[in-house]
């Protein structure tokens, strides 16, 4: 392909990125965190099969050309990727404390970063040990195969996903942590009246 047919495929493809926001603002923003990262996530992993499809030349035979079909898989994937960063971002703007936004959100891109770092450097190393290489692709659909089986692996951690929806509040309010602190202070103050009590009844 030349590289004006490889820009319109990036710009098709941020147009499913942008279908995937307003699909979430206006249909899936009410669902719980959880059950919706996890259908995103499955999807997410589910989609990179049409990778597969592409390389064993299977939309030949549905008599779908390869550039037509490389722009609606680059498409469904940005969608879906869309799909599943904006419960994430939603959550974490939910779990972090007032004042700190700037530090957290730093935080989570650093996390992000140092993913797509890891998950490139081990994309080479599965290419260099299956040999695949610039003019060899004899065993590019097991790469394809072992990324989407990856893709699905973080399953295993949804629960560590609270259950909330985003109408629901995770962290406790200023009003809970003020009265949990009187609470306390007035329990401590009590205790050592008491002890003051008895100690003034002994003598």
């Amino acid at each position: 392909m030349t590289q004006e047919s490889v820009g319109f495929i990036f710009s098709i493809s941020s147009v499913g990125a942008l279908l995937g926001a307003i699909l979430y603002q206006y249909a899936l923003k009410e669902y719980a965190f959880r059950s919706l990262l996890f259908w995103t996530q499955l999807i997410y992993g589910l989609s990179g099969m049409l990778d597969l499809v592409l390389v064993l030349r299977w939309n030949l035979k549905f008599g779908i050309a390869d550039y037509v079909f490389v722009v609606i898989v680059e498409s469904i994937a940005q969608m879906t990727n869309r799909l599943k960063w904006m419960p994430m971002l939603v959550l974490s703007s939910k779990l972090c404390p007032s004042g700190i936004e700037g530090t957290f959100f730093a935080l989570l891109m650093s996390i992000d970063n140092v993913g797509l770092l890891s998950a490139s450097w081990g994309g080479g190393f599965v290419l260099h040990i299956l040999r695949i290489t610039r003019t060899r692709f004899d065993n590019i659909w097991l790469a394809i195969l072992i990324r989407n089986i990856l893709r699905i692996t973080p399953l295993w951690l949804l629960f560590l996903v609270p259950r909330a929806d985003p109408t629901s509040s995770i962290l406790p309010t200023t009003e809970t942590m003020d009265s949990k602190v009187a609470i306390e202070t007035s329990d401590t103050t009590n205790v050592e009246l008491v002890s003051l009590v008895h100690s003034v009844d002994a003598k």
